[in-house]
């Protein structure tokens, strides 16, 4: 079967089937809308969501075909750079994923002062790159040759999709670009085609599907949509990743952009309501770990030490003791009495020079969305 190539001239399309967007775009909206209010609701949002932002670079990787779980990348990330417990393949997974979150933060801090463009979009692609396997693939520059999609190995004469030449590239991305910045009916609609459009372009040499999906939390942000950048997609996309390529595929091969369309509103549907519910969760874990923590310790540093097992739910117990800033012979108390009371448990057992490292079974299950801790 021969491959099929980019829709040339076909960005944005001339019509979309309104009647058949119309029933989900308001209740896309307003999902989204419930999101954001509980988003706005958290006290520092960044920090009480951070495993959710790592489950979802675990996810956008995993599409990708990597294979490390958020445990993994939380216990590799608290052993620090003397990590020895994983292979060099499972390593190279973790830093992938650890590149993803390194990126969305950078990304954040730009849009402070930058609207969305090529820009920010290049500089996310960089440090997605930096270190890892991608790393000769030309991080932050837009390709300069062909690239093809299929699978591992293939000719371009054995590819299931070719993107645009790398000469009408620049054009193409100037065109998408500037379409960020025009009125639209609805900007959800505009952001499923936006997404379309940047991975059959597929700008770069490696890293597109990832960027991708990392523009869609950073264009709601640009876009008032959502108060923060904090909006997980790839789980709806990495559970219905067969659906995903192939609507995908048909935007180029059948001109199918309504439905994709129809997809994407049906993910940010799904994906709304869990990121609703998990945020929730998490709201509620805190506020009544909060009373909890105070009534154990009976410590001034309680919210010291609930702010630190929120933003790192897997940590090495000498980490707590030095970072925490809470005076030693404190910190060693309120940790033996967290771990008493089960709230946090061993990962691994401390021996001899070997440290322990312990985890927030609460939090992390709801990150997880099952009880795996």
């Amino acid at each position: 079967m021969a491959a099929v190539k980019y829709h040339e001239g076909k960005f944005p399309p001339g019509r979309l089937d309104w009647e058949r967007l119309i029933p989900l775009i308001g209740p896309a909206n307003a999902a989204l809308a419930r999101y954001d209010g509980i988003l706005q609701a958290i006290p520092n949002a960044a920090v009480l969501l951070s495993p959710l932002m790592t489950q979802e670079a675990v996810l956008s990787s995993k599409i990708e075909g990597t294979q490390a779980t958020m445990g993994e990348v939380l216990e590799f990330e608290a052993e620090g750079p003397n990590a020895t417990r994983v292979s060099a393949e499972k390593q190279g997974d973790i830093e992938e994923i650890l590149n993803y979150r390194r990126a969305m933060r950078r990304t954040e801090e730009l849009l402070a002062e930058l609207p969305l463009c090529g820009r920010v979009v290049c500089e996310a692609h960089r440090i997605l790159l930096h270190g890892v396997r991608g790393q000769n693939k030309a991080p932050g520059e837009y390709r300069k040759g062909p690239n093809w999609i299929g699978t591992p190995g293939c000719a371009i004469e054995d590819a299931k999709f070719v993107p645009i030449s790398a000469d009408k590239l620049p054009e193409a991305m100037s065109v998408w670009e500037k379409y960020i910045h025009e009125e639209a009916m609805d900007r959800l609609v505009q952001l499923a085609l936006l997404h379309a459009e940047f991975e059959a372009l597929h700008p770069f040499l490696d890293g597109n599907g990832r960027l991708g999906r990392m523009l869609v939390p950073l264009f709601m942000a640009h876009k008032g949509l959502l108060d923060k950048p904090m909006f997980y997609i790839s789980a709806y996309f990495e559970r219905k990743r067969d659906a995903y390529y192939e609507k995908l595929l048909a935007v180029s091969r059948d001109d199918a952009w309504t439905a994709w369309v129809e997809f994407f509103l049906h993910a940010v549907i799904d994906q709304a309501g869990e990121n609703q519910r998990k945020a929730t969760a998490i709201l509620k874990l805190y506020r009544d770990s909060k009373e909890r923590f105070a009534e154990l310790t009976r410590s001034q540093y309680s919210m010291k030490a609930l702010d630190f097992v929120f933003e790192r739910p897997i940590f090495r117990s000498t980490d707590f003791v030095a970072q925490s800033k809470i005076p030693r012979p404190t910190a060693l108390r309120i940790s033996k009495l967290l771990r008493d009371n089960g709230i946090l448990r061993h990962i691994r057992v401390g021996k001899g020079r070997r440290e322990a490292i312990l985890a927030f079974p609460a939090l992390l299950n709801i990150a997880e969305g099952s009880k795996t801790f």
